[in-house]
Formats: structure tokens, C-alpha cells, sequence
């Protein structure tokens, strides 16, 4: 986009079309993603499977998604972010209403498989549209895009256990297609049309030799595994170790992206007053706080204020990484990122089918208690986060 176009966008103000149709699609996403948190429960029993085998099936999650984000990748570059975000966006949208009518378990994971790599492919194009968004209105608008994701989380989980509970599993389901949908269409005309970047293809990826994009991506890794295990075992948790009921045991999940959302619209700006690397200490130990209360609370409502509090910390650490690992002196544009998002979904998608096998031995309650080590190590490599003071506006 050229600078009489991008100073337009700005001065057409906050909410342009281009950023609606964005965020309606990171809010969509975040809305087929939260909807099926509730549904865990429900698919087990179905399945009349166990918590490892459970677990291997989120793995087929976990693998659907890092096998199709850099496919979506190649195809971003060849085609634009636009295109590709639209056929992930549609693909996505009846995946819950597939894995309800799939018969058995080989079924089941195939279809976690898809389901897994669509909501990974999406994330890679509406990410990728996002910056393109940025780049327009000189401006920046990542950390209020993953507000909505979570504020889609918050919605497909707040009414997923109501759902199910008072009309039954198939209307569910078919109400978040069908609500997936209409959001689709809506921001369907107004999602950027970027230019592909073909010579992108044609560059030889080299991963990074130096160490200081691992730590980052450690520290992105260390964040998000704890939002992959509320996501995945944060409703079983609540109804079959805190005897929760199914309405209730969605909102484990619910509170957690309410606070998420809520801090991640405020983010920039608690950025840009005590920075990043304040920002993100604030924040871890406010996590490791929150998971401690969930994993020793004595009931489900305090297990719930525990996420809810965890929410509130963890919402900020992920941003912060990526925008450290996109802004390190002496990398090209994207390396350093492509480290830290590839190690942080591998967490978020894989370490939560590993703490099914091992739920199954000790309970989830141990689980919850276990996992704030993990922000330890993020406090102990905190310092590297000064990177991300180096982002300029776009």
C-alpha cells in the first residue's frame, strides 16, 4: 500500500474496515477455539476413551497445526494473506459440527488433525493480514487483535457449557457454525487485499545460530503452555476433580480469556508506560500466582478466580516475546519471530497431550500447582525482553 493510501487509513481513525474485518476474524477464531474447551468432557465420554488417549488425540491437534502453518505460510507468499484467510476461515468453520458426527476414535483423529491445522493455518494468514493492517495505518494494532481472539475465546466457552446443557450437544455445535459463518461474511469484503511476496519463496531459510532467539523463544514457549493446559484440561479439571457441573466447568477457560482480553486491549499502553521488560515481570509473577490458587484451590470457584488471575498475567507475555523476537539487531525480518512462534505453539499444541498421560497418574489439581515453575524460568530470562522496546509504530 503506498503512503497516500496508508495516511488515509489513518485519518479514516481507530476502527478502519481493513482492522474490523481483522479482528472479527482473530474473534472468530478465538470463538471456534473457545467453543471447543467445553466440549472436551462431552467428546471423551462419547468416545468412552481415557485421559492418554485423550491426550494423544490433542497431540493430532497439535500436529495438524504445525504441519499446515507453514503451508500456509508458502501460500501467503505466493498468493497474499487475504486469500489464504478466507479458505482457512471457511474450512474452519464446521470442523466442532464434524468431530460431533465422527464414529469412532480413528475417525476422531483425523478429525482433530483438521481441526488443529485449520485454526493454526488461519492463525498464521490473519496474523500475517494483521501486519499488513498495521503497515496501512501506521500503527500498531497486534496486541488489541489477539483481545479479540480472546474475547472469542471468552464467548465460545461462556455459552458452550449453556448450550450443551439445555439443548443438547448437535444444536451447540451448529449454532457455532452457523455463528462462524455470519461473522465470515461480515468481514469478508473488507479483509485487506496485501500484495504477495513471491520473493520471500525464493530466500533459503537458515535458522538462527546465535543463542539469543532460543531464550525468546523459550520465553514464549514458557507462556503459552500454561494457556494450552487451561484450554485442554481446565473444564475436565473443574468437573471431575472439583465437581463442577457442565455449565460450570466452561467458564474455567471462560474467566481466564475474559481477563486475557480485557488486559491484552489495555496492553500497548501498560507497555508504553513501564515497558517492556517491567511489563512482562509484573506479569509473570501475577501468572504464576493465579495458576497456584487454580491448582490448590479446594473448589471450583476459586480454581476459576485462579484462572482468571493467570489470565490476567499471562496476556501480556506472549506479545511481548513476539515483539522481542521480531525486533533483535542483526536478524532478518521474520527469523527471529519464526523461532519464538514455532517453539510457542509447539507448547501451547503438544505439552498439554504430554500432561494427559501424566493426569492420568496424578490428577490435574498437581498439574495446575506444577506448571508455574515454568514462569520461573520466564522471570530468570525477563531481562531479554528489552528487545521489544525497540518496536517502532508502523
Amino acid at each position: 500500500m503506498d503512503q497516500r493510501s496508508a495516511s488515509t487509513a489513518v485519518r479514516q481513525g481507530y476502527m478502519t474496515r481493513n482492522r474490523l474485518a481483522v479482528s472479527l476474524l482473530f474473534l472468530m477464531n478465538g470463538f471456534v477455539t473457545g467453543s471447543w474447551a467445553p466440549k472436551i468432557p462431552e467428546f471423551k465420554d462419547r468416545l468412552d476413551i481415557s485421559e492418554s488417549v485423550l491426550g494423544l488425540l490433542i497431540l493430532m491437534f497439535g500436529i495438524g497445526s504445525l504441519v499446515l502453518m507453514p503451508i500456509a505460510g508458502g501460500f501467503i507468499a505466493r498468493v497474499g494473506s487475504q486469500k489464504v484467510v478466507k479458505v482457512t476461515a471457511i474450512l474452519l468453520s464446521p470442523l466442532l459440527l464434524l468431530l460431533t458426527l465422527l464414529p469412532n476414535v480413528w475417525a476422531a483423529a483425523v478429525g482433530m488433525f483438521l481441526l488443529g491445522g485449520f485454526v493454526g493455518a488461519m492463525d498464521v494468514a490473519m496474523n500475517a493480514n494483521a501486519v499488513e493492517v498495521e503497515k496501512s495505518m501506521r500503527r500498531a494494532i497486534m496486541s488489541s487483535c489477539h483481545a479479540y481472539w480472546s474475547l472469542g475465546g471468552l464467548i465460545g466457552a461462556g455459552i458452550g457449557g449453556f448450550l450443551m446443557a439445555r439443548f443438547g450437544v448437535l444444536p451447540h455445535v451448529l449454532v457455532v457454525t452457523v455463528l462462524s459463518l455470519v461473522v465470515i461474511a461480515i468481514a469478508w469484503p473488507m479483509i485487506l487485499a496485501d500484495k504477495p511476496h513471491p520473493a520471500a519463496t525464493k530466500e533459503k531459510l537458515r535458522l538462527p545460530m546465535t543463542p539469543l532467539p532460543w531464550l525468546i523463544g523459550i520465553m514464549a514457549l514458557f507462556s503459552m503452555v500454561p494457556e494450552g493446559t487451561v484450554l485442554d484440561w481446565g473444564a475436565l479439571y473443574l468437573r471431575n476433580e472439583l465437581g463442577a457441573s457442565v455449565e460450570l466447568s466452561g467458564f474455567g477457560f471462560a474467566a481466564f480469556s475474559a481477563t486475557m482480553a480485557t488486559m491484552r486491549f489495555a496492553g500497548d499502553h501498560v507497555r508504553d508506560r513501564f515497558g517492556a521488560k517491567r511489563t512482562l515481570r509484573i506479569c509473570t509473577v501475577t501468572a504464576l500466582v493465579g495458576m497456584v490458587l487454580a491448582g490448590l484451590a479446594p473448589n471450583a470457584y476459586l480454581a476459576i478466580l485462579g484462572f482468571a488471575i493467570a489470565g490476567i498475567g499471562i496476556s501480556n507475555m506472549v506479545p511481548i516475546a513476539f515483539s522481542a523476537a521480531g525486533n533483535m539487531p542483526g536478524l532478518q525480518p521474520g527469523i527471529g519471530l519464526s523461532v519464538a512462534t514455532f517453539m510457542g505453539y509447539s507448547g501451547m499444541l503438544f505439552a498439554p497431550s504430554l500432561i494427559g498421560f501424566v493426569a492420568e497418574h496424578t490428577g490435574f489439581a498437581i498439574i495446575f500447582a506444577s506448571v508455574p515453575v515454568l514462569f520461573i524460568v520466564v522471570l530468570l530470562l525477563s531481562h531479554h525482553a528489552h528487545h521489544a522496546d525497540h518496536a517502532k509504530g508502523h
